[in-house]
């Protein structure tokens, strides 16, 4: 049985994409079967693995609108052990066309559930922003993951996203928990990451991961590259980083093979 994680955080440009990619490359190259369900209208999960975005094919918003098999959807990308489900620029109109659909709350979730047996993890990259494709995601997860950048306004938000994890437990998902606070973006050489790593750990000890995401160049390269870190420079602090985060939830979930 697979565990689904979305990565989630309505603030843009905190790593959601960045971690979405580089944690499914590396669980992947740990042999992990490992899908990856481009929720973001931007679709830069799906160029980040070296698909064309504009391309024509059939994207998550066939599958939540249209009811497309999600198996028609899967795309193998050129890695071993990982898949993805591309976006496409479409679903930025998928929440107006699904206000008249009942149970739109659990579109993805009902799709999501026919591909359990397939893969170990399924990772599910969010749009910044919490409205009815994000609630879909967090319905159909087993856990989140919020990513937090080590720089200025870094707890704002967090606290809105949490109240909403927690309106999804209540309501739709009950079985929903916090996978963990990545942070991400850290320079070791400035005294503003280290407040903020001081920061998040005093609030949220006990959900932090302890591993911390530097910022890195080769893993900023990676995505015009259209491939993960790992492929671009496997030996760089990025490409480490997001391999120690694997193990690290590996670990936690004792999903060891």
């Amino acid at each position: 049985m697979s565990k689904i994680i979305a990565i989630a955080n309505q603030k843009g440009g905190v790593g959601k994409t960045t971690s979405a990619i580089n944690l499914a490359a590396s669980f992947a190259a740990l042999e992990y079967n490992c899908l990856v369900v481009d929720a973001d209208p931007q679709a830069n999960s799906t160029s980040g693995l070296g698909l064309d975005s504009k391309e024509k094919r059939y994207s998550i918003y066939h599958t939540m609108i249209e009811d497309i098999d999600p198996k028609e959807v899967i795309v193998q990308t050129q890695y071993d052990y990982l898949d993805v489900i591309p976006s496409h620029i479409d679903l930025v109109g998928a929440e107006v066309e699904m206000i008249d659909i009942e149970e739109r709350e659990i579109r993805m979730k009902k799709a999501l559930n026919n591909l359990r047996d397939a893969y170990d993890f399924i990772i599910i990259d969010c749009s910044p922003s919490l409205g009815l494709i994000t609630v879909n995601a967090l319905t159909a997860a087993d856990s989140v993951l919020v990513p937090v950048q080590c720089e200025y306004y870094a707890m704002e938000g967090l606290g809105k996203l949490l109240s909403t994890i927690k309106i999804i437990q209540s309501r739709l998902n009950p079985q929903l928990v916090i996978e963990g606070i990545l942070l991400t973006m850290y320079d070791v050489r400035l005294r503003l990451s280290n407040q903020v790593v001081e920061e998040v750990n005093t609030h949220f000890k006990e959900i932090v991961f302890k591993t911390i995401i530097p910022r890195n160049i080769r893993l900023s390269e990676a995505p015009s590259f259209g491939i993960p870190v790992i492929a671009h420079d496997a030996e760089s602090k990025g490409a480490v980083s997001y391999l120690n985060l694997a193990q690290e939830i590996i670990d936690n979930n004792q999903m060891h093979k």
